[in-house]
C-alpha cells in the first residue's frame, strides 16, 4: 500500500493524533511479540540483512547495493535479495542496474536460488521483521535527520517496532547529511552497548552534467524526500519548486505533464532521483534528468572487515 507519511510522525514530541492512535500501536507491538519465530538456517551462504524499524527513507537499498559492490570487488560472489512486491519495481530496477538481484515472493526461495547459483553472500534488502530467517548480520538503517521521529510505533508514529529492538541487531547505519550524530549515537549505545555504529552520506556521481546556474524543478516519490532536497541544496541547485509524492508512487501521465508545463512556464529544468526516473514510463522521460547517487561509507575498511 502506498501512502504519504503523516507529518506528525516526525515531530519531536507526540501530538494529539499520536496519542489517539496509541491503542492501535499497542496491538501492532503485541503482534510483533507473538509473531512466529521459526528460524530457517542457510549454512551454505552468509546472509546479511539490511533493514529498518523506521518506515521508509532510511537508505537500506543504497546500503544493500554498496555492500554487494564492495564484497564483489573483493572477489566474494555476492547478490542482493529483495522480496517481490509489485509496487516496488523501482527498487528492483535500481538494484539490478548496479549489481545482481534475486527477487521472488518468498525470501526462502530467494536464498535457495542464491545457494544454487553459488553465491557466497546474500544481502537482504529489507527483512529485519521477518523472524523466520537466521541472519549472520543484522543491520538497522536510520536517516540521521529523521532518526525515530516521534518515537511511536505505527500508526501513532513511524516505527515498525519499538526502539528497544536495537538490542537484537549487530550494526546501526546512519544515512544522510554530514551532521554531528553524537546525541543519536549516545542513545543507541544506551540501548545496546555492543552494537557497532557506522555513518554514510550520499554523493552525486553525475553532478557535472548539470548546469547549476539554471533554475530547477525537483520532484520525488521516496520515503524521505528531505534527504534528496538537502543533497540538491548542498550541491548548489537552485530549486524553485519541489513536488513530493508518496514512496514508490506510480506517476500518472497528467502529473508528469503538469510538472513539465510548470517547468516551461518558469524557464526551469527538471531533476529527480534515479529511482523515480526508472519508475516513469519511458515515453515520458524526455526533458527529465536524474541525480545518480553513490553511498560513501565513513570507516569503510572497518565496516567491510566486520561484515566479511
Amino acid at each position: 500500500m502506498i501512502i504519504k507519511k503523516p507529518k506528525f510522525w516526525d515531530q519531536t514530541k507526540p501530538n494529539i493524533f499520536a496519542y489517539l492512535l496509541t491503542p492501535i500501536s499497542k496491538i501492532v507491538t503485541f503482534y510483533n511479540f507473538i509473531k512466529k519465530k521459526e528460524t530457517l538456517e542457510f549454512p551454505n551462504i552468509k546472509i546479511i540483512c539490511v533493514g529498518n524499524i523506521y518506515i521508509g527513507g532510511t537508505g537500506k537499498t543504497p546500503l544493500s547495493i554498496k555492500i554487494s559492490e564492495l564484497l564483489n570487488s573483493k572477489g566474494i560472489k555476492t547478490t542482493v535479495i529483495k522480496k517481490y512486491y509489485s509496487e516496488q519495481t523501482d527498487e528492483q530496477l535500481l538494484i539490478n542496474s548496479r549489481t545482481n538481484l534475486i527477487s521472488k515472493k518468498h525470501r526462502k526461495d530467494c536464498a535457495n536460488e542464491a545457494i544454487n547459483k553459488n553465491f557466497k553472500y546474500a544481502v537482504f534488502d529489507d527483512g529485519l521483521q521477518d523472524k523466520s530467517i537466521k541472519y549472520n548480520f543484522k543491520i538497522c538503517c536510520f536517516s540521521s535527520n529523521n532518526w525515530i521521529g516521534n518515537g511511536y510505533v505505527i500508526p501513532a508514529g513511524p516505527l515498525r517496532e519499538k526502539i528497544s529492538s536495537l538490542k537484537n541487531f549487530d550494526i546501526v547505519f546512519l544515512n544522510g547529511p554530514d551532521i554531528n550524530n553524537s546525541e543519536i549515537k549516545e542513545k543507541i549505545l544506551k540501548l545496546n552497548n555492543k552494537i557497532k555504529i557506522f555513518e554514510g552520506y550520499y554523493k552525486p556521481e553525475n553532478i557535472n552534467k548539470f548546469d547549476v546556474s539554471k533554475n530547477y524543478i525537483a520532484f520525488s516519490g521516496i520515503g524521505n524526500p528531505d534527504n534528496f532536497h538537502l543533497t540538491l541544496k548542498e550541491n548548489k541547485f537552485k530549486i524553485i519548486k519541489y513536488f513530493s509524492f508518496p514512496d514508490h508512487y506510480n506517476y500518472k501521465k497528467y502529473e508528469i505533464d503538469n510538472i513539465k508545463k510548470f517547468a516551461t512556464k518558469n524557464n526551469s529544468k527538471i531533476v529527480t532521483t534515479e529511482k523515480d526516473y526508472l519508475r516513469i514510463n519511458k515515453e515520458l522521460r524526455n526533458n527529465i534528468d536524474y541525480i545518480k547517487i553513490d553511498l560513501e561509507i565513513n570507516n569503510k575498511s572497518a565496516f567491510l572487515d566486520l561484515i566479511s
